[in-house]
């Protein structure tokens, strides 16, 4: 159906420790009533460090909306052409030759927006045709390389370039539980990559058939489980525990989870927390050994929303899985939101 070349991945440039984040809710929130399941989640939440694109003390403070916003898409626009960029490079693509852009972030929220601000920074054609996608969060990385398979054509490829500053929605106006998680899981950063319908000159990930689900559930309003809100201070993330058990009903609705012998060998999972990977074994979508790659990049980078599972992908090339291996790249987020792509590796060029 598609190839994906090799993504390029663009890193903010603050980094911090799990440790960090640890003390800094510590000072804001002294004698908070739940510091104990704070400090047991930090040891379980399955991130050691990450990156901001600003300093941790300008990432804290409380500021007012238009300040905030209009930090987060500038950051967002930086990552998203340094990713683009190097994605371009990766592929051997000059940017005339890009036929579709597809832009993803729910961060910064601007009109015009990031994929017409790529459109100039990278000096693409004025007539390519632009897919921009803000409200896909944590989905929005998957749906996007779903919907790029769908669209691309032979000598008509698509560059994908998702970028999140999550460091906006890190609040101390903010003391929930939720919001503790969130302060302990989110990274900033961006990757990109070109997917064409002609076979790579390199190894990397074919794509045999895509999904997308918006999950129902007749218990709760399943709109209500991933949130995005914004009032005078930013951006606010918020989040029920059925967003997490939805997933344990998603994955089983996969058609090709539901096939004898699935058993893929590579999964690009987006890493929403530990928990969410755990609960993808659990229902059949892949083993844990294939999820040693999405568990890194937690490890390493934290939760980057969208664009985490191309930086899963970049992570693949690195310590790739045998030539002919079925994988699985899935994403869920708000709505109740789930994207899926059946892949398989190629270390050779396909005929």
């Amino acid at each position: 159906m598609a190839f994906v070349n090799r993504p390029g991945v663009a890193d903010a440039g603050y980094p911090l420790t799990t440790h960090d984040i640890v003390e800094d809710i510590q000072k804001a929130h002294p004698g908070h009533p739940q510091m104990k399941s704070i400090l047991r989640i930090a040891d379980t939440v399955g991130v050691t460090r990450r990156r901001f694109t600003q300093p941790l003390e300008v990432v804290a403070r409380t500021e007012d909306f238009e300040t905030r916003n209009t930090r987060a898409f500038a950051d967002v626009s930086r990552l998203a052409e340094h990713a683009a960029r190097n994605a371009l490079r990766e592929a051997g693509l000059e940017p005339l030759g890009v036929a579709t852009l597809i832009t993803l972030h729910a961060t910064g929220l601007a009109i015009p927006g990031l994929d017409a601000y790529l459109v100039n920074a990278l000096g693409l054609s004025p007539t390519v045709r632009r897919v921009p996608m803000t409200q896909l969060a944590c989905a929005g990385g998957a749906h996007a390389l779903a919907l790029a398979a769908e669209l691309v054509r032979p000598g008509r490829p698509v560059l994908v370039v998702g970028a999140e500053a999550l460091s906006s929605v890190y609040q101390h106006v903010d003391s929930s539980l939720p919001a503790m998680i969130y302060k302990l899981l989110f990274g900033d950063g961006a990757a990109a990559t070109v997917v064409s319908s002609e076979p790579l000159l390199q190894p990397g990930l074919f794509i045999e058939d895509t999904w997308t689900y918006l999950h129902r559930d007749a218990a709760s309003d399943s709109l209500d489980y991933y949130k995005l809100r914004a009032d005078s201070t930013g951006y606010h993330f918020d989040s029920t525990r059925a967003a997490v058990r939805a997933v344990s009903q998603v994955v089983p609705q996969m058609p090709w989870v539901q096939e004898a012998g699935w058993s893929p060998e590579l999964g690009i999972i987006h890493p929403g927390s530990s928990k969410i990977l755990d609960l993808v074994i659990e229902a059949g979508g892949c083993s844990e050994r294939a999820l040693r790659h999405s568990r890194a990049v937690l490890a390493q980078d934290g939760n980057c929303g969208g664009p985490t599972v191309l930086r899963i992908l970049a992570r693949a090339h690195e310590d790739p899985p045998a030539h002919d291996s079925t994988g699985l790249l899935f994403g869920v987020g708000p709505g109740f939101s789930a994207s899926a792509c059946k892949t398989r590796w190629l270390r050779t060029k396909a005929t």
